[in-house]
């Protein structure tokens, strides 16, 4: 990931690429019957997802993607079928990279988790998550489950910039990098050092920049699948060996994508489902809403290499969906509803930088305790986020405010770069409902403008419902509005739309966000006890 891109014209991140059951795909159990194909529908995943990457271990399908600033890190999706994904848990359970990721004198908005790599190893039986942090180093998570817990194994001195992980057939372990120059590291066998790394490739200027590695041993021969930002995708094949020569051959270039408005599917991975079909998955720029997977159908030519089948010279909207053995049950929707029951957050949800765990809980609905005093949200601790459903959806939430104290600010926000928000102002023993525009941040990620009150009613009680309904379609700024309602029934609109912006320079898309901070001491609470996305 380079920061410095600022030329592109919407946004050159990615999402999905395969590591084991590429290398090892042939010799994967096959399944019973297979299901009767349908159709799906692109995006397969309308929520933002972006660099991701994908495998398959027996008859489920995994993923990883990019979370910056977000904790926990790294969510792992799974599916069955390739089309219907849930969230199962983080790679990263906490962003311990320094104190700029607890918002502790510092800040790490769009640092953090960019394009990583997720990978299986059969002869553990364990998952390895591998990703660079701000350029300095690279760590490596494990768990053999990808519900965790994952704990960390090592930290390697070399970053290696958007890696693609590979666990060859022989069990070695190699790891493809680079932006432009790409090169190739060998692992120790236990993964945790380095044994050697090389330069396997250098970009013809024809082409400009490559990156967003993936890392395939397909059929013998050692693949390395490439992004050009934002709108190709190119693949480095090797006949010699992991560590090359490489040839380069152009995958896709300019190609009309299935969103309308939205950009050119590029930055993904490769994956080969059970009974020997070959899938791409990639990702849309779609902004304001972030960046979408798509997933279209792989043939390869008779001299090893992929062509993406198109539709009418496109990206497919639609496909037949993959001949995959019947799911063994149906995944958990990304969407509905959450009272916050148990003893942990579900995880759909992600803290805006990591959280003091000392100020929130779970159980009897969400108890948010003030955490900071700052009149600026984007410093504020305990911001929890939530994924946007696109094309368009709604957030409702339940609160009982009845614990706030004076100088306290909770609420429901559309938060980004450029953010609004619904909620709640206590100030000398008055509560109202506020809808406040204007929080702002410049293209270094500080705070230019902590927002303005445009609209306000009072309001009596102890409980309110809080609405934001956004639009995410890419293409345009699109309208996010808010409402309230005493009574969970009738709701009022508050304040005028909001206009929610599409460059892609932050990266991640918009979030609903539930907040509660101070501005005079700590000590205040409020308690979510419902909160539903839905779409109409």
């Amino acid at each position: 990931m380079d920061l410095s891109w600022s030329h592109q014209p919407l946004t050159r991140r990615r999402t999905l690429a395969a590591a084991t059951g590429l290398a090892g795909g042939a010799l994967l159990p096959h399944g019973p019957a297979l299901a009767a194909a349908t159709q799906y529908t692109n995006p397969v995943i309308w929520q933002d997802f972006a660099d991701i990457d994908i495998m398959r271990v027996g008859d489920t399908y995994y993923a990883s993607a990019s979370t910056m600033h977000y904790s926990p890190g790294a969510p792992v999706l799974r599916s069955y079928d390739l089309v219907n994904w849930e969230i199962a848990g983080h790679a990263v359970p906490v962003l311990d990279f320094g104190a700029k990721y607890d918002l502790n004198g510092a800040r790490g908005y769009v640092r953090g988790i960019w394009a990583s790599s997720l990978a299986y190893r059969p002869s553990n039986r364990t998952f390895y998550w591998l990703g660079q942090i701000d350029f300095a180093r690279t760590y490596l998570y494990t768990a053999t489950a990808v519900e965790g817990p994952w704990s960390r194994l090592t930290t390697i001195s070399t970053p290696y910039y958007d890696a693609g992980l590979l666990v060859d057939t022989d069990d070695t372990l190699y790891v493809a990098y680079g932006n432009t120059t790409i090169s190739v590291a060998q692992l120790s066998p236990d993964g945790r050092n380095q044994v050697r790394t090389q330069e396997v490739f250098r970009t013809p200027s024809s082409v400009g920049t490559l990156e967003g590695a993936r890392f395939y041993k397909i059929n013998g021969q050692y693949y390395i699948f490439l992004t050009r930002p934002a709108n190709g995708q190119y693949i480095l094949k090797s006949s010699s060996g992991p560590f090359g020569p490489y040839t380069m051959r152009q995958v896709l270039l300019d190609l009309r994508g299935p969103i309308p408005g939205g950009g050119v599917p590029h930055q993904g991975g490769l994956v080969r489902t059970q009974s020997g079909a070959w899938y791409y998955m990639a990702f849309v720029d779609a902004y304001p809403g972030g960046r979408m997977p798509a997933l279209a159908p792989v043939t390869w030519t008779a001299d090893g290499w992929p062509v993406v089948q198109l539709v009418n010279g496109a990206w497919g909207t639609t496909y037949p969906s993959p001949a995959v053995p019947t799911p063994p049950r149906q995944v958990t929707p990304m969407t509905g509803v959450d009272t916050f029951d148990g003893t942990s957050l579900k995880p759909r949800w992600e803290w805006n930088h990591n959280p003091d765990n000392t100020k929130w809980s779970v159980g009897n609905g969400l108890t948010l305790r003030t955490a900071t005093v700052t009149h600026d949200l984007y410093w504020a601790r305990n911001t929890l986020t939530h994924r946007i459903q696109g094309p368009t959806s709604t957030a409702t939430v339940q609160l009982d405010h009845s614990a706030m104290r004076d100088g306290d600010r909770a609420g429901l926000a559309l938060l980004r770069d450029s953010s609004a928000w619904i909620g709640l102002k206590r100030d000398g023993g008055a509560t109202r409902v506020v809808m406040v525009t204007g929080l702002t941040m410049d293209g270094n990620w500080n705070t230019t403008g902590t927002g303005t009150e445009i609209a306000s009613a009072p309001v009596s009680g102890g409980r309110i419902w809080l609405r934001a309904n956004a639009d995410i379609r890419p293409g345009a700024p699109r309208p996010g509005t808010f409402s309230y309602s005493t009574d969970g029934i009738t709701f009022t609109r508050l304040g005028p739309a909001f206009s929610m912006g599409n460059d892609w320079r932050f990266f991640m898309g918009y979030r609903f966000a539930l907040f509660n901070h101070a501005t005079q001491a700590l000590g205040g609470a409020v308690r979510v006890t419902r909160f539903e996305v839905s779409t109409p």
